[in-house]
């Protein structure tokens, strides 16, 4: 995710901390002292704040060492004002094991809240006049701690996808339906949940049209996410790839890249050897060809701005991994080569894109 910094790696699992969640440090800070409390009193709101996020990111890594043991790696947990994500690798294969991770998160705040009842119950417990009992828990810091433990376990569990009782819905559902109407009707409850949240939200409670907006859109991406795994299922990579494309030599000049740009559709360069044999060995994309124009030196050789970070692929090689690396390396477009080496194909995401909706096309015409 942009704009966020690792800060931490804990069983293997990189945590960032996205650059927005220290805005909201800085705002809890301003509305303490705008309250009228002063500067301890603002720390310690701002303590109560990193403590609570303390909690999220445990929540996090219940997903995801639950998500472990079923063999699903995390690729990292992120830290956000509106909460934590952890990143799975996929999802479990099976609805029952998506319930159990989707569960682990809460469970977790459960366990929390039990333990930090212990202390706080006794102290109150050997207060016996109730009015005494009810301000020693007022402003109290585990008690607060408590509630709000007690609240994010419950509403992680509101059906709205993809929350954790979203994600709940959607494998019960899969158990039922395949996995891709099971996912669309899930997300179509967690968008109309969160359209009511954002309604509660206008009346008193911006937050709550922060998460409303996150519910939203995250229900949708989910949607499209699972729709194109759908269509690559057992999708070679030959299927998707472009066999009409221009390639360069690593000493081509930039200008030789511009003719091809602007003679025809294609965007992004294959770049091979001078040598004969023609392996592949990286990619002139139009961005970093644009950026190297800016210094206005159309002479330079493609050796010179290429990016060799985006890989390659084989046409049997199954084009749902493939795509997962793309989007990871931020590569819109790397070469298909053979056993040989020989560049044989150019498999771009603007491609994948369209057989995803061609497929969603079909999809549609064979259910009506």
């Amino acid at each position: 995710m942009r704009w966020s910094w690792r800060i931490a790696t804990v069983a293997g699992i990189p945590v960032r901390i996205h650059v927005t969640f220290g805005f909201l440090l800085v705002f809890i800070f301003v509305m303490h002292l705008a309250g009228g409390r002063d500067v301890v009193k603002a720390l310690e709101g701002v303590g109560l704040i990193l403590a609570v996020f303390g909690c999220v990111v445990l929540h996090e890594f219940g997903h995801a060492l639950t998500a472990k043991r079923y063999g699903v790696r995390t690729r990292d947990i992120t830290i956000l004002p509106i909460g934590g994500v952890a990143r799975l690798e996929r999802i479990p294969e099976k609805p029952l094991q998506e319930i159990v991770v989707a569960l682990a998160g809460p469970a977790v705040n459960l366990a929390i809240a039990c333990l930090l009842l212990i202390p706080f119950a006794a102290a109150v417990g050997n207060l016996t006049d109730p009015n005494k009992a009810a301000e020693a828990l007022q402003g109290n810091f585990l008690a607060e701690l408590f509630a709000i433990n007690v609240f994010l376990a419950l509403f992680n569990l509101v059906p709205a996808f993809p929350m954790d009782g979203g994600r709940v819905l959607r494998a019960l559902l899969a158990t039922r339906l395949d996995y891709v109407r099971a996912t669309r009707i899930a997300a179509t409850v967690g968008q109309g949940i969160a359209f009511l949240f954002g309604l509660v939200g206008l009346f008193g409670n911006p937050m709550l049209l922060f998460v409303a907006l996150f519910v939203f859109i995250g229900a949708g991406q989910e949607a499209a996410a699972v729709q194109m795994r759908s269509a690559f299922d057992g999708v070679p990579v030959a299927r998707a790839m472009l066999r009409e494309f221009h390639v360069l030599r690593r000493s081509a000049p930039l200008s030789q890249a511009v003719e091809l740009l602007l003679a025809g559709s294609q965007q992004d360069f294959p770049v091979i050897e001078d040598e004969p044999g023609q392996a592949a060995v990286g990619m002139l994309t139009r961005a970093d060809l644009l950026t190297a124009l800016a210094g206005g030196d159309t002479s330079r050789p493609v050796r010179d701005v290429l990016k060799s970070s985006c890989g390659i692929a084989h046409p049997l090689e199954l084009l749902e991994p493939v795509f997962r690396r793309m989007s990871e390396s931020g590569c819109s477009s790397i070469p298909v080569v053979d056993d040989g080496g020989r560049v044989v194909g150019l498999l771009t995401l603007e491609n994948v894109g369209e057989m995803a909706a061609i497929h969603a096309a079909l999809g549609r015409r064979a259910a009506s």
